[in-house]
């Protein structure tokens, strides 16, 4: 006799779940050219490679023309301040999760040596706040995006005068143009190590994936 549980629609796993298909099924956009609206949520970037090839991402490219938006280069959420999670009206009035999606086109355009602004898609969804941190993270989990698993720093900002940095991220060394990232002290892992990291993650090797995401 099968030993089959009754599915919960209400586990955190399930709820994730059908948050990230919500998101997955609203229509992909340029990431140039994203209107302004209002709301936080969660969203996953696309990378095609038709204008700009760079040679480490072929495997989302190819993915791409097989299946269209279907394999993220980057995930990411933009909640509202702590003080304000869970109020409704600010949700309407405020526009964190536009404001950082622009921040991200900014950041890709600046790296114009090796990206193309017009490469990048998105998909997109307002989540109620308390959804958002659990969107994401099963999101991550279903469809590993390498610019969260391998390549950390894409989502980092100006650390500011002043404030401790570290060292330069893993993207800015191989995608170079934010110019707080030139600030910044070179990291010892040169642009060829980290592609061929890239490279390895693509092929099946989980040993290369960032220690914060190997539990994910």
């Amino acid at each position: 006799m099968l030993d089959e549980k009754p599915y919960d629609p209400l586990t955190y796993d399930n709820l994730g779940r059908s948050i990230s298909e919500a998101l997955l099924r609203r229509p992909a956009l340029p990431l140039a050219a994203l209107p302004l609206f209002n709301g936080a949520g969660i969203y996953a970037l696309y990378y095609t490679g038709e204008k700009k090839p760079y040679e480490a991402y072929l495997p989302l490219a190819e993915a791409h023309k097989n299946a269209p938006f279907s394999r993220p280069i980057y995930v990411g959420k933009a909640e509202l301040s702590g003080a304000r999670k869970g109020r409704r009206d600010v949700q309407l009035l405020e526009t964190k999760l536009a404001d950082r999606l622009r921040q991200h086109a900014k950041s890709i355009s600046s790296a114009y040596t090796t990206l193309h602004i017009d490469d990048f898609y998105c998909h997109y969804l307002i989540v109620e706040s308390v959804w958002i941190p659990l969107g994401e993270s099963i999101l991550i989990n279903l469809t590993r995006p390498v610019w969260n698993m391998v390549v950390e720093g894409f989502g980092n900002h100006d650390p500011g005068s002043g404030r401790a940095a570290g060292i330069r991220p893993m993207w800015d060394t191989i995608h170079p143009g934010r110019t707080w990232s030139e600030r910044l002290p070179v990291r010892a892992e040169t642009t060829d190590k980290i592609d061929q990291r890239i490279k390895r993650f693509f092929a099946g090797d989980t040993t290369v994936v960032l220690p914060e995401t190997q539990n994910i």
